[in-house]
C-alpha cells in the first residue's frame, strides 16, 4: 500500500510560474534546462523512481544491511538499481559539466530529489551523500584530487561519505580524537573510530571516499585544531584505476528504527592513508560547506516522507468503507462509505496536502536562491540569493523534518489499526522520517543557529532578504479582492514574526538563554509565516489563470483551497507561538536539575 506517482504538475507549478517575480532574474547556465527539458527530466525521474526504487522500498526495510567477510551487502534489488540509477546520469544531475555532470539547477534536482526520497529514502542516501561531499572537494579539494575523484563521483562509480561523529561527541565536534599524522610524500595516516557514519561501506559503487575530520600532531584544541582529511576505501593509482585497500572498514552496522536498507557504520581508521582538503585546522569551514548542502537535502527528506505518505493515506481513505457520511450516504450500493466522507479523515489529509504543498513552494523559492548564489547577473541579486540560502537552510532542514513526521504519523492515523502493522507500509515511513529530525545536526540545533547566528549576523542583514519581499507582496496586494483575506492573515502573522523578532534581539543581547529558550518556537513561526507568503503568492497565481480561462482549472480550484485551509487552520497557531516567546525562559530554566 505505499502509493505514489510524482506530484509533477505542481513541481512545475513551483517551478515555472510561483516564484518567477523572486528578484533574482534569469540565471546564467541553465539555458538548456527549459520548459521541455525540465518536464522530460521530471517524467523520467518519476519513472525510475516509481518503477524501479518503489518496489524496493518495504522489502529492502525487511531485509536491511549486513557485513559479510568486512564488507557491507545492501538488500536484494539495490546493487541493480544503482547501476541503472548512474546509468541514466541521476548521479550527477546538478553536478558541474567540468565534471562530467549535467549541470542541471538547484531548482529542478532538488524536485528529482524528493522523488527518490519518497520512493526509497534509504536508497536515496547512497547518491545524497556522494553530491555533498563532493560539493566540500570541489570547494576546497586541491586539483590534483579533484582531477582525480570528481569525474568518478559525478557518474557514481565512487561514492561518497562525512565522516564526523565520535562516540564521545555528537554535535561537539571540539572533542573529537581521530588523529592524522603527517607523511614525507604529502599524504597524512588517519587512525580513530566514527560511529553514525551513513553510507559508510557498500556494494554499490567500486570504491568509497571518506572526508574525515581529524587533527593534526601539533592541533591547537577544540574546534580550531579540526582538519578535513580524503580517506579512500581502495587507494587510487596514477590512472585512476583501483589499488591496494586502504586502512579504512567499518566494524559493525548500527541496528536502527528505520532507515533498515541505509548502511550506517561504525568505521575503524587504522593507519588510513588520506589528503588533507583545504587548509591545516580550517576543516569545520570545508566540512560545512558539505553539511549546509546536506541540511537542505535533508529537509527534501521530510518532504519526500510527507509526500508518499499523503498518497498513500489517499488511496487507503478512497478506499477503505467504514461508517455513513454525517451529510448523507455517499456509496449506497455498498455497506458503507469510504472515510475519506468523514471530516476528521478530511482534517488529517488536508494537514498533509498543505504541508507538502507549503514545503515545496518553500524549497524552490529557497532553491532558486541556490542558482541564484552563483549564476545570477547581478552581484546585488547573487548576495541577497545567499542571505536567504543562510537564513532559511536550518528551517529548511527542521520544518520539513518536522512536518514531514508528521504526515507520516497522520497517515499511519489515516490507516488505523491496519497503520500500525508492518505490512501496510504506512509505518515505515514513520521510522524513516524519525532521524531525519536529529541527523545533520538535530533541529534544535538548527534552531539555535537561526536565532543565535543567522539573525545577528551583520546586523540583522540574512532577515531583509526575506522580510523585503513579504512586506512589498502584503503593501501590494492587500486591497486585492480576491486574496485581501489571505493577505490580511499574512500580514497578522508577519506583524507577529516581527514582533517575535525584535523581543528575541531585545533580550538575547541580555541573556543568551532568553534567545535559545525561543529558539524552536520562532523557528517555526519564521517558517510557516514563509509557507504563508508563498500560500498567498500561490492563491493569486492562481486566480489569474482561473480568470485567463488557460485550462487546468482543477489543479487552480485544488490551489485556492490549499491555501485557504492552510491560513483557516495552520498558521493561526503558528502565529499564537509569539505568546510562548514572549513568555521568556523562566518555565523551562526555574526547575533545579535535581528535581527532574
Amino acid at each position: 500500500m505505499q502509493v505514489y506517482d510524482a506530484p509533477i504538475r505542481d513541481m512545475r507549478f513551483v517551478l515555472e510560474e510561483l516564484h518567477t517575480d523572486d528578484g533574482f532574474g534569469d540565471l546564467e547556465g541553465f539555458e538548456d534546462f527549459d520548459e521541455d527539458m525540465r518536464s522530460a527530466i521530471l517524467e523520467e525521474a518519476n519513472k525510475l523512481c516509481r518503477d524501479v526504487l518503489l518496489p524496493l522500498n518495504w522489502p529492502g526495510d525487511q531485509q536491511g544491511c549486513r557485513i559479510e567477510n568486512g564488507v557491507v551487502r545492501t538488500p536484494d534489488g539495490f546493487p541493480e538499481a544503482y547501476k541503472a540509477f548512474c546509468e541514466a546520469g541521476w548521479a550527477g544531475l546538478v553536478v558541474s559539466q567540468e565534471w562530467g555532470g549535467q549541470g542541471a539547477p538547484h531548482s529542478l534536482a532538488k524536485m528529482v530529489e524528493e522523488m527518490s526520497c519518497s520512493t526509497n529514502l534509504s536508497f536515496g542516501l547512497y547518491p545524497g551523500l556522494t553530491g555533498g561531499a563532493m560539493v566540500a572537494l570541489e570547494a576546497y579539494g586541491s586539483n590534483d584530487l579533484k582531477n582525480l575523484y570528481l569525474p568518478k563521483m559525478a557518474n557514481g562509480e565512487w561514492s561518497g561519505t562525512m565522516c564526523l561523529t565520535e562516540s564521545h561527541c555528537g554535535t561537539d565536534l571540539g572533542m573529537l580524537r581521530t588523529k592524522a599524522v603527517p607523511q614525507d610524500d604529502g599524504s597524512y595516516l588517519v587512525t580513530g573510530n566514527k560511529i553514525f557514519i551513513s553510507a559508510g561501506d557498500h556494494d554499490l559503487a567500486d570504491n568509497i571516499v571518506h572526508l574525515v575530520l581529524a587533527r593534526l600532531p601539533d592541533a591547537p584544541a577544540g574546534v580550531k585544531g579540526i582538519s578535513l582529511f580524503l580517506v579512500p576505501k581502495f587507494l587510487p593509482k596514477d590512472d585512476g584505476t583501483l589499488g591496494d585497500r586502504n586502512g579504512a572498514g567499518p566494524t559493525a552496522i548500527e541496528h536502527k528504527m528505520g532507515l533498515k536498507a541505509s548502511a550506517t557504520c561504525q568505521m575503524s581508521f587504522e593507519n588510513s592513508k588520506g589528503w588533507i582538503v583545504g587548509e591545516p585546522n580550517k576543516g569545520l569551514e570545508a566540512m560545512f560547506a558539505m553539511m549546509n548542502t546536506e541540511r537542505v537535502a535533508v529537509g527534501i527528506q521530510g518532504l519526500g516522507v510527507g509526500e508518499i505518505a499523503y498518497q498513500s493515506a489517499v488511496y487507503y481513505a478512497k478506499d477503505r468503507l467504514q461508517g455513513r457520511s454525517l451529510s448523507g450516504t455517499k456509496n449506497p450500493n455498498g455497506p458503507a462509505d469510504p472515510i475519506i466522507v468523514h471530516p476528521d479523515v478530511r482534517r488529517m489529509l488536508m494537514t498533509m496536502r498543505a504541508y507538502n504543498e507549503g514545503c515545496r513552494a518553500l524549497s524552490a523559492w529557497v532553491s532558486r536562491a541556490l542558482d541564484a548564489e552563483h549564476a545570477a547577473k547581478e552581484p546585488e541579486a547573487r548576495a541577497r540569493a545567499k542571505d536567504l540560502v543562510a537564513l532559511m537552510t536550518p528551517v529548511v532542514k527542521a520544518l520539513f523534518t518536522d512536518l514531514g513526521h508528521e504526515s507520516a504519523h497522520l497517515a499511519v492515523q489515516v490507516y488505523g489499526g491496519h497503520g500500525y502493522i508492518q505490512e501496510s507500509g504506512v509505518e515505515q515511513f514513520a521510522r524513516d522520517a524519525r532521524i531525519a529530525m536529529i541527523y545533520e545536526g538535530t533541529n534544535g540545533i538548527q534552531a539555535l543557529d537561526l536565532v543565535g547566528r543567522k539573525l545577528p549576523d551583520r546586523m540583522g542583514r540574512n532577515l531583509r532578504s526575506f522580510f523585503h519581499p513579504v512586506s512589498q507582496f502584503i503593501e501590494d496586494n492587500g486591497a486585492d479582492a480576491n486574496i485581501g483575506r489571505l493577505v490580511g492573515a499574512l500580514q497578522q502573522s508577519f506583524g507577529a514574526l516581527q514582533l517575535a523578532t525584535g523581543h528575541i534581539a531585545q533580550k538575547g543581547m541580555k541573556d543568551p538563554e532568553e534567545a535559545a529558550a525561543a529558539a524552536t518556537d520562532y523557528l517555526r513561526l519564521l517558517g510557516f509565516v514563509a509557507m504563508g507568503f508563498c500560500f498567498a503568492k500561490a492563491a493569486k497565481v492562481a486566480h489569474a489563470k482561473l480568470a485567463e480561462g488557460t485550462g487546468d482549472e482543477a489543479f487552480y480550484k485544488a490551489k485556492l483551497v490549499t491555501a485557504q485551509f492552510f491560513f483557516d487552520r495552520l498558521l493561526p497557531p503558528a502565529t499564537a507561538q509569539f505568546m510562548a516567546i514572549r513568555s521568556g525562559k523562566a518555565s523551562m530554566m526555574d526547575m533545579p536539575a535535581e528535581a527532574f
